[in-house]
């Protein structure tokens, strides 16, 4: 059964949007633990927009499922990993001007950069998986690296403006997630999924688990984090 990864940085987002305290993402992180998530994200930006480092310290102490902790391969950032050890860090590239992570790594073109950081976090013991596009050259090249898995980046697919891209999107993620089982990596998918566009990701089967935030968010703002989570479980589930 595909386990469900619930990004908690926009609840962080609402926080920081005034300076206080609240809402808490480790409290969300609870929540969204206690209705069956199988694990917690954050991503600690450069700019600190969102997710604080305090955050990923006490999420590090308080999540019972699994932490995968998003970030750029910077050798600040691969020190606090090396530092709070989360169960799974996720090397993602990282644009101060972006509102939110626009594609996936090019492990090909950066692959003397990612060499180190992926090298010194796997020696710690540290699952490490790539966020990569639905390209078959980047999946490759991510499992010559030796990243443990691949995320694939499912936005341009939940971005697509017609049913015919849509489907020319899927069956690229089908040919990554499909080539990446092949190659022996354990396979992840995110970005832009949300509670209309995410059965048919799922039926391509061979996804062990989906990172999902900004609609699980946005719902939980509704209906509160429970509920958002277990409509998303269900999706996920084929319930």
């Amino acid at each position: 059964m595909p386990r469900l990864g619930v990004n908690v940085d926009h609840v962080a987002t609402v926080r920081q949007a005034r300076g206080t305290v609240e809402p808490d993402p480790v409290t969300a992180a609870a929540l969204a633990e206690l209705a069956g998530a199988g694990g917690i994200t954050v991503h600690l930006r450069e700019d600190r927009r969102h997710i604080q480092d305090r955050d990923v310290d006490v999420l590090r102490q308080t999540v019972r499922t699994r932490l995968n902790l998003e970030m750029a391969a910077t050798e600040e950032m691969v020190a606090i990993a090396l530092r709070t050890r989360p169960d799974c860090v996720t090397l993602v590239p990282e644009r101060r001007a972006e509102l939110t992570t626009e594609g996936g790594l090019d492990v090909v073109g950066q692959r003397g950069l990612l060499e180190n950081p992926v090298r010194r976090l796997r020696e710690a013991g540290i699952f490490v998986s790539l966020f990569v596009d639905p390209d078959l050259a980047q999946v490759e090249t991510a499992q010559e690296l030796g990243a443990d898995a691949i995320e694939i980046h499912t936005g341009t697919y939940c971005d697509a403006k017609n049913t015919q891209t849509r489907q020319s999107e899927l069956v690229k993620i089908e040919q990554a997630v499909r080539l990446g089982q092949q190659l022996g990596l354990i396979v992840h998918a995110g970005h832009g999924l949300n509670y209309q566009n995410v059965r048919p990701v799922v039926a391509l089967g061979g996804i062990e688990e989906f990172n999902i935030g900004h609609s699980i968010i946005s719902r939980a703002v509704l209906v509160g984090m429970d509920q958002a989570v277990r409509e998303m479980l269900a999706l996920i589930e084929g319930r």
